[in-house]
C-alpha cells in the first residue's frame, strides 16, 4: 500500500444540487444510490441516465463516483438487480459499488463489474482476525468501518488489513442508536426495514421511563473535526467520509470543504479554527466526538435536550388561526429552507423562503394540514448562499452539455444455485442465555460467553448448539479466540454465528476430541464395532447474518457453512419462495424475544432492566450482554402456526428464542408476526 497518498475525502449525494455541491466543494469522491436497492431510499437518488452525465462530469474535476447498492437483497430479486449492475456498468461506470449483501458481490460479479466492490457498514465487517478472509473470500476492495470503532480499534484493524485492501471511516454525520446492520426497531414496530432503506428512525422519538421523559436514543450527530489528524497515523484508512445523503448542497459544500482543510492543512492553526467554523454552518446536529478517544468516550444521546437538525432560528408564538409567524435572529435569503417543529412531530412543515428577511424581521405562512403546536422551534436546515449558487448554475450550465445515450437495456440472466433437498423432519433449536436444568435434545442451544466456556464440562459441551453474539468488537476479539478455541479443544462442534466474519474466530486446525468425550456412531447392527464420525465442526449462519437471498446462501456454502437462518424480516411470500430457492439447509425463528436492536452506546436518561414506553404506548427495555445492550420490546414473535407451512417450503430448522424479562417489565398482551402477514418493501 502507497501510505504517501491521502486519504480521499468521500461526500454524500442525496439529488443533483449535492452532488455538484461536492464538486463545487472539491470532493474526492461522491457517493450516492439509484432509485432501487439504496440503503437510503428516502434520499432522492438518481436514474441510470442523470448518473451517467454527473459520473463524466465528476471525472472532469478527477473526481470518483461510488454507487451504493447496499440493501438486503430479497428472494426473486436477483434479476432486477442484476439488470440494473449491468447497465450501470455499460453506461455509468462508477469507480466503486458499496455492498452490504454477498449476494449481491456475487450479483456483481457475475455481471462484470469492473470497478471496486466497497462493504458497507451494513455487514459490520469491523473484526481485524477477519479482514484478510472478507479479502479473500469476497474479493471486496475495501471495507468500510462501524462508527462505534474508537481510534484503537481503527488501528488494530490497520494493522491486520491486507495490503489490497483499504479501510474506509466516518468522521461526519448522523449516528444510529443501534449497531448498523443490528438495527431491527422501524422493521419490527412498523415493517420498514433500516436494511431495505425504509427506516423511519423510531430511535428519534419521545421515550418515557416512570416520570422521566426525554429523547433516550436520538443521537447527535459524529463530528470529529480536529480529531481526524490521528487517522493520519493509519495509512490503510484510504477515505474518511461523510454521511448525508439526506442533507441538502449547503451541508454538503461546508463539511467537505472543512475536512479537506483539515487534511491539507492540519497543522496550521487558523485553518483548524475555519474548518471548525466550515461545521458549524452545515446545519447539522450538535456534534460529538463519541467513542472515537477510548481514554475519553462520550454517550452521544442528550436526552435533555432535542437532537433536531438545522440552526435554531426562533419559536412559534401563539396563534388562533393558521396563519402563523416567526422572526429569525439571522437574516434570511432567497431559497433558505426553514423547518418548523421536529421531524418526528405532527404537524411540522418545511418552508421554502422566496424573499429577503432581514434579522428580527418577519416572516408569514399558512399552516398546512395539522398546524405546528404552539412554541414550535423553527430550524435554518438548509440555504443557498449567492457564491454557492453561482458556482452550483456553472456546473448545471457544464452538465446540460453533455450527452450520454443509456436506452440500452439489459439482458442479463444471473446463475442461479441450485436448490437442496430439504430434512425430512425439522429441528427444533431452543436457545437460552444459559443451560441450567433444561433438558438436553439435538436442538439444545445456549448464548456463548467467556464464563460459559470455562464452566462447561467437556461432555455437555458436545451436546449442546453454542451460539455467537450478533456483534464482537477488536478490543475483545482476542478473548473470543481464547474461548472459542477453549470450548473446540473440550469437544465443542456445533455453532450458529452472529456474523460471516466469526468464522475466522476458530481454530484453523481441529483438535482431537478428548478421549471420555470421542464421538461415535451406533453400530448398523448388532455385534458390529463402533465407527468414529467424521471430527469436524458444524457451523449455521445465525439470523443476525441477515441472509434472505439464495446467493447469499451459496456464498454461505462456500465458505464452509452447514446452513443458515433466514433474515426474520422476511414477510411470507417472501420467506416461502426462499425455502423452495435455498441451496443451503435453512431455518426461521418461529417463537421468542427478537430484539429491536443491539448497541455499544450507555444508556443515559433511562435505566436497563427498566420498562420505557414508546409514544404509541409500546413497552420496552434495555438490557446487558458484554459490552452491548439489547434494546426488547416485551412482546416476542410466535410464528408457530407457520412452521408447517415454511416445511413445506424447504425449512430445515425452527428457532426457539428463550429471553427472561426483567421483574417490573409487565406480561404483553399480545404477540408478534413480524413481517409475515406485512410487505416488505
Amino acid at each position: 500500500m502507497n501510505i504517501s497518498r491521502q486519504p480521499e475525502i468521500l461526500a454524500p449525494a442525496g439529488d443533483r444540487p449535492a452532488f455538484l455541491a461536492a464538486l463545487a466543494a472539491g470532493a474526492d469522491a461522491v457517493y450516492l444510490g439509484l432509485k432501487h436497492f439504496s440503503a437510503r431510499a428516502e434520499a432522492g437518488n438518481f436514474s441510470i441516465a442523470e448518473l451517467a452525465a454527473l459520473t463524466e462530469l465528476a471525472a472532469e474535476k478527477n473526481c470518483r463516483v461510488h454507487v451504493a447498492m447496499n440493501s438486503m437483497l430479497k428472494p426473486g430479486e436477483a434479476e432486477a438487480a442484476g439488470r440494473l449492475l449491468d447497465r450501470l456498468n455499460k453506461h455509468v461506470r462508477p469507480a466503486a459499488l458499496i455492498l452490504q449483501d454477498p449476494g449481491m458481490v456475487k450479483l456483481a460479479k457475475q455481471s462484470g463489474f469492473a470497478g471496486e466492490l466497497h462493504l458497507s457498514t451494513l455487514a459490520n465487517a469491523g473484526s481485524p482476525a477477519a479482514l484478510p478472509h472478507m479479502r479473500e473470500s469476497l474479493g471486496v476492495d475495501r471495507v468500510v468501518l462501524p462508527r462505534e470503532l474508537n481510534i484503537d480499534e481503527i488501528r488494530a484493524c490497520g494493522k491486520a488489513c491486507p495490503d489490497d485492501l483499504d479501510l474506509e471511516v466516518f468522521v461526519h454525520g448522523a449516528l444510529c442508536y443501534n449497531v448498523s446492520g443490528r438495527c431491527y426497531w422501524s422493521s419490527y414496530l412498523g415493517g420498514k426495514s433500516g436494511l431495505r432503506g425504509r427506516c423511519v428512525q423510531p430511535c428519534r422519538r419521545v421515550y418515557t421511563q416512570k416520570s422521566t421523559t426525554g429523547r433516550f436514543f436520538s443521537c447527535n450527530d459524529l463530528t470529529l473535526d480536529t480529531l481526524v489528524k490521528t487517522l493520519r497515523e493509519v495509512p490503510e484508512v484510504r477515505s474518511w467520509k461523510i454521511e448525508g445523503r439526506r442533507k441538502g448542497p449547503h451541508y454538503v459544500y461546508y463539511t467537505v470543504k472543512a475536512y479537506k482543510m483539515l487534511r491539507d492543512h492540519g497543522n496550521d492553526p487558523e485553518a483548524k479554527k475555519m474548518a471548525v467554523d466550515f461545521l458549524k454552518q452545515a446545519l447539522g446536529r450538535r456534534g460529538t466526538h463519541y467513542a472515537f478517544l477510548p481514554q475519553r468516550p462520550y454517550v452521544p444521546t442528550d436526552p435533555d435536550r432535542p437532537t433536531a437538525s438545522g440552526l435554531l432560528i426562533d419559536k412559534l408564538g401563539k396563534a388562533k388561526t393558521r396563519k402563523l409567524s416567526f422572526s429569525p435572529r439571522i437574516p434570511l435569503i432567497p431559497g433558505d429552507l426553514v423547518r418548523v417543529g421536529y421531524e418526528d412531530e405532527p404537524g411540522h412543515q418545511i418552508i421554502k423562503v422566496r424573499k429577503s428577511i432581514p434579522k428580527g424581521g418577519r416572516l408569514d405562512f399558512l399552516a398546512k394540514g395539522r398546524p405546528p403546536r404552539p412554541s414550535s422551534p423553527v430550524f435554518l436546515i438548509d440555504r443557498r448562499e449567492p457564491e454557492l449558487s453561482k458556482e452550483l448554475n456553472a456546473l448545471e450550465k457544464r452538465l446540460s452539455a453533455i450527452k450520454v445515450k443509456t436506452g440500452e437495456s439489459s439482458s442479463f440472466e444471473p446463475t442461479m444455485p441450485r436448490p437442496v433437498k430439504p430434512a425430512a423432519r425439522p429441528l427444533h433449536l431452543h436457545v437460552s442465555r444459559r443451560q441450567g436444568n433444561n433438558k438436553l435434545n439435538d436442538g439444545s442451544g445456549v448464548w456463548l460467553t467467556p464464563k460459559a466456556a470455562r464452566e462447561v464440562k467437556p461432555g455437555l459441551a458436545m451436546r449442546l448448539w453454542w451460539w455467537l453474539p450478533p456483534v464482537i468488537w477488536p478490543n475483545e476479539e482476542q478473548e473470543w479466540q481464547d474461548c472459542i478455541t477453549r470450548l473446540v479443544k473440550g469437544g465443542a462442534r456445533r455453532f450458529v454465528l452472529g456474523a460471516p466474519w466469526q468464522k475466522s474466530l476458530f481454530p484453523t486446525e481441529l483438535p482431537r476430541l478428548p478421549r471420555a468425550v470421542a464421538i461415535k456412531r451406533k453400530p448398523k447392527k448388532p455385534g458390529t464395532k463402533h465407527r468414529e464420525k467424521e471430527d469436524r465442526l458444524i457451523m449455521w449462519a445465525g439470523p443476525f447474518c441477515n441472509i434472505a437471498n439464495p446467493l447469499a446462501l451459496e456464498w454461505l456454502g462456500e465458505m464452509g457453512f452447514d446452513g443458515a437462518i433466514a433474515s426474520t424480516e422476511l414477510s411470507r411470500d417472501d420467506a416461502l419462495a426462499l425455502g423452495k430457492s435455498t441451496p443451503l439447509p435453512l431455518g426461521f425463528v418461529t417463537t421468542g424475544q427478537w430484539p429491536l436492536g443491539i448497541t455499544r452506546i450507555e444508556p443515559s436518561g433511562f435505566k436497563a432492566e427498566k420498562p420505557f414506553i414508546s409514544p404509541m404506548k409500546e413497552v420496552c427495555y434495555a438490557r446487558r450482554y458484554g459490552q452491548n445492550h439489547w434494546i426488547y420490546p416485551s412482546w416476542g414473535i410466535d410464528l408457530r402456526e407457520k412452521e408447517q407451512e415454511l416445511s413445506k417450503s424447504g425449512y430445515s430448522a425452527f428457532v426457539h428464542l428463550h429471553e427472561s424479562k426483567p421483574r417490573d417489565v409487565p406480561r404483553a398482551n399480545r404477540v408478534s408476526t413480524f413481517n409475515w402477514d406485512l410487505k416488505l418493501l
